[in-house]
């Protein structure tokens, strides 16, 4: 059984910075696409950014230059870290990964709430 767990949501001033970690565990084989999500209040979720297990990215336009995506694949984590933070960033940020056990899979953490309020 696999499972994605987050870390590093909280309560930021716009402007700030947070670090998200999301660690996957489990009977892994391999793990190849990793990536962010979020959902704000009544909002669709919507791609934050994206990262393959060669290291290549894809984000979202509102978070180009703010958000960084990484990974560390012998930790099967990856990592969102996302500066100058604005208000309309607060949401539910969630963890996915396409993981191979027997299967190739789409898994989804919880989610980590990220707060901006002044």
């Amino acid at each position: 059984q696999v499972q994605l767990v987050e870390s590093g949501g909280g309560l930021v001033q716009p402007g700030g910075s947070l670090r998200l970690s999301c660690a996957a565990s489990g009977n892994i084989f391999s793990i190849n696409a990793m990536g962010w999500y979020r959902q704000g209040p009544g909002q669709e979720r919507e791609l934050v950014a994206t990262i393959t297990s060669g290291g290549s990215t894809n984000y979202a336009d509102s978070v180009k230059g703010r958000f960084t995506i990484s990974r560390d694949n012998a930790k099967n984590t990856v990592y969102l870290q996302m500066n100058s933070l604005k208000f309309e960033d607060a949401a539910v940020y969630l963890c996915n990964a396409v993981i191979t056990t027997r299967f190739t899979t789409d898994y989804w953490g919880q989610g980590t709430q990220v707060t901006v309020s002044s």
